[in-house]
């Protein structure tokens, strides 16, 4: 296994794993740019000699790089047509401009959104919009932008394109978006049933407004945020298109990835065919400016950071361990790997831990009979991932980014007060799917 070209001959699993753990520090820490923390990695994991750069391109998982690049680039030309902010003030609208029916609604809106799109995405639109509201009923928005960022992400659980670790996870093992919202679904509509009531009691009953403040949101108009009414209708049409062929892609013989890929491509030519060359130029360029490439190549280098400490074998000596010191028990592997999954993505970003689980779990495969007996682990490692992201303000990148718009609107996030009271809401989701997990797979 140990390259001829090795760097100083340093014992290979041993420095993949230094590599790794360097890695997952500068992440935590945040110094520097966590996409240039994964090039750099990735760069020495091929320098050293863990990996040739033939076997590093084929680590990278390139379904799950088409699939967030084709979903930006489509969220990204909807962001233009005031979609988003169309649903908020109606959403507004519908709850009467009360404070404490909004909170409950605008959380609906943003786990619906976060399902049919990506958590990050709707976050980043649905924050401002937030903060425009609250500001115009003179409430406190904190609470609206805490629950609206544990919508997002137990919402973002439901399907495979809502949240990154469960698109990793769905082109790991072959998962399909109907597998997701079949498996997942259920749970996750109780989890965000639950978490409205608890948001209810803890602070939509308190919340209040003046009858002025409220006549003023209600004077909002909503046709008016809609700003490119042909691109909206090119863009619902793609979108309904997209999501079909992820319910129908195994009968398509496709996969997530050339799907989002092919319904950008045909949404960007529907945005730009009725202009000229040099604005075509300018539009397409502009499009492609809405991609978040940072986090593109930071999972590129992750990719490749996991498949040297894979071929180095420590996943499968990882892999060994659980499974002994579960015995080898369906039941207590499944267990063990949603909570586990939970209080580590809680203090962890959840991407590069699943990045490092997947190939744990793909070698418990033999274990569990095959491919349909992984299956529970797959549904435990994903609600465990994303349902874990909500404990702390550093578990998800949903939550990182709302703080960044509150703490530019004047709206501070700190970190203790937002685990105080998020970790123990997500020890509660976290408990109703293990019973959930429990009841379906394991009696």
């Amino acid at each position: 296994m140990e390259s001829p070209h090795l760097l100083f001959g340093i014992n290979p699993l041993w420095l993949a794993t230094a590599l790794l753990l360097l890695a997952y520090v500068a992440i935590i820490v945040d110094r520097v740019n966590r996409a240039l923390v994964s090039g750099i990695g990735a760069c020495l994991v091929i320098v050293s000699g863990i990996l040739t750069q033939e076997e590093a391109i084929r680590g990278v998982d390139f379904n799950t790089i088409m699939l967030l690049t084709g979903m930006m680039l489509i969220v990204g030309i909807t962001r233009r047509t005031g979609l988003f902010e169309y649903v908020a003030i109606r959403a507004v609208k519908l709850a009467d401009a009360r404070p404490a029916a909004i909170l409950a609604l605008l959380a609906i809106v943003t786990a619906v959104f976060s399902a049919l799109v990506d958590n990050v995405t709707t976050v980043l639109l649905m924050a401002p919009v937030t903060l425009a509201i609250t500001r115009q009923l003179r409430v406190d928005p904190w609470p609206y932008l805490f629950a609206q960022i544990l919508a997002s992400n137990v919402g973002g659980t439901a399907t495979l394109i809502g949240d990154p670790p469960n698109i990793m996870i769905g082109s790991a093992a072959g998962l399909s978006f109907n597998d997701f919202v079949l498996n997942l679904g259920p749970v996750v509509l109780v989890i965000v049933l639950v978490h409205g009531a608890l948001g209810h009691l803890g602070w939509g009953r308190r919340l209040q407004a003046t009858a002025e403040d409220r006549a003023r949101v209600l004077a909002m108009d909503d046709r008016a945020a809609i700003t490119n009414p042909r691109l909206l209708r090119y863009a619902l049409v793609v979108l309904a298109v997209v999501i079909a062929a992820f319910i129908t892609a195994r009968f398509l013989h496709l996969e997530a990835g050339t799907i989002a890929m092919f319904g950008a491509a045909v949404l960007l030519l529907l945005d730009v065919h009725e202009r000229n060359a040099e604005e075509q130029a300018h539009q397409v360029h502009a499009s492609f400016g809405e991609v978040e490439w940072i986090t593109l190549f930071f999972f590129i280098g992750l990719f490749v950071m996991v498949e040297g400490v894979s071929k180095t074998g420590l996943l499968r000596i990882l892999a060994d361990r659980l499974l002994a010191a579960t015995g080898g028990d369906p039941t207590v592997t499944v267990l063990a790997v949603l909570w586990g999954s939970a209080l580590l993505s809680a203090v962890l970003d959840n991407i590069p831990f699943v990045a490092t689980m997947i190939p744990l779990v793909k070698g418990m495969e033999s274990a569990f009979g095959g491919a349909a007996g992984l299956e529970p682990v797959w549904w435990a490692l994903a609600l465990g991932a994303c349902l874990g992201g909500n404990g702390t303000l550093i578990g998800a990148s949903a939550n990182l980014t709302v703080a960044g718009i509150a703490d530019r609107a004047g709206v501070p996030f700190k970190f203790t007060k937002f685990t105080v009271r998020a970790f123990p809401l997500m020890l509660v989701s976290v408990g109703i799917a293990h019973v959930y997990l429990w009841v379906r797979y394991l009696r």
